[in-house]
């Protein structure tokens, strides 16, 4: 890695990048093709949008700003203005992780849909990825060879992927621990981890949906299953072969009174989020979306040990050179 510049130049390293090439265009002809309109949120901003522990601060001349997490609640305010509508660019998360599945600097596709709900959030994510995939398989299978890729394995890519509830992803992770296979056991009410992200989605040769966490560990502007209000109407994407999550997506809160409530209740400033609040006072309609990180699906599609070889120049904890 002291050595990156130079080391894209190996055959290896050149077919990944244009692999991601590949992922890319493809994510944008994906949407270009089905009337999304592009559009470009802030990367500097005022607030957090998934927590306030993971953010990079920055002097905005008198005031205290930050690096984006996720443009998604920018892209909702074109969505109401647009109506399907995606962003594309660079995020960062401040978590002092080394796993090999972290970057504090990474790119996600952001698209947001106004009048869709979960069902249809799941839908085009599922449609999204089969696109993708098919895509680098007709126009860089022979990078794929070259980098070493099971292609018979993104062959069997396509949908309809399994969906499975938090419920039942419960179930199975507590199954699993009972045979030995995981080492601790998954309680109700807790995220998934990576061991638990890598068990689930090895069962299955195709992404697996998990869908309605408990609203308590995930972001704040998730809205509530009217059956279970404890229940958020979310869905997380986990690739197989035990790659985890690489889609995140939700319907978003509808209503003006609860997203109040839990901006108070993650401790967010309710001042920073104003903006936002006016987005369901001033004519909102049921909404929603998903953000996929693309260096996850390229680790994903190329059948790479660690994430850092997904981009030119990886930024990680104690990677800042060159």
């Amino acid at each position: 890695m002291e050595h990156r510049h130079l080391w894209v130049r190996s055959q290896r390293q050149a077919a990944i990048l244009r692999v991601r090439a590949e992922i890319i265009k493809a994510a944008r002809d994906f949407f270009d093709e089905r009337g999304f309109t592009l559009t470009d949120p802030p990367i500097i901003t005022p607030a957090a949008c998934e927590g306030t522990t993971t953010l990079f601060p920055v002097d905005y001349f008198e005031e205290q700003a930050y690096l984006t997490q996720s443009g998604q609640l920018y892209v909702e305010a074109t969505a109401m203005a647009l109506g399907k509508v995606y962003s594309f660019g660079p995020t960062f998360r401040a978590e002092k992780s080394k796993t090999r599945r972290h970057l504090t600097e990474f790119w996600m596709v952001e698209p947001e849909v106004a009048y869709a709900e979960l069902d249809d959030v799941m839908e085009l994510a599922e449609g999204m990825i089969s696109f993708i995939v098919k895509r680098c398989l007709e126009k860089r299978r022979v990078d794929l060879q070259t980098i070493g890729r099971d292609i018979s394995k993104l062959e069997k890519i396509e949908p309809p992927f399994p969906r499975i509830s938090y419920d039942d992803a419960v179930k199975n992770l507590q199954e699993g621990h009972a045979k030995g296979a995981l080492e601790s056991k998954f309680e109700w009410g807790g995220d998934l981890g990576s061991p638990d992200e890598t068990y689930l989605s090895a069962q299955f040769d195709k992404p697996v949906m998990v869908h309605r966490y408990p609203a308590k560990v995930k972001a704040f502007y998730m809205e509530p299953d009217p059956q279970r209000p404890e229940l958020a109407l979310c869905v997380d994407v986990l690739a197989p072969e035990g790659y985890g999550e690489i889609i995140g997506g939700s319907q978003r809160m509808a209503s003006h009174e609860l997203l109040l409530q839990r901006i108070h209740e993650h401790g967010l400033p309710e001042e920073a989020f104003k903006w936002y609040l006016d987005l369901r006072k001033f004519g909102s309609v049921p909404h929603g979306g998903f953000g996929m990180g693309i260096e996850r699906a390229v680790a994903w599609i190329c059948g790479l040990e660690h994430v850092r070889e997904t981009i030119p120049f990886p930024r990680m904890l104690y990677r800042l050179y060159p």
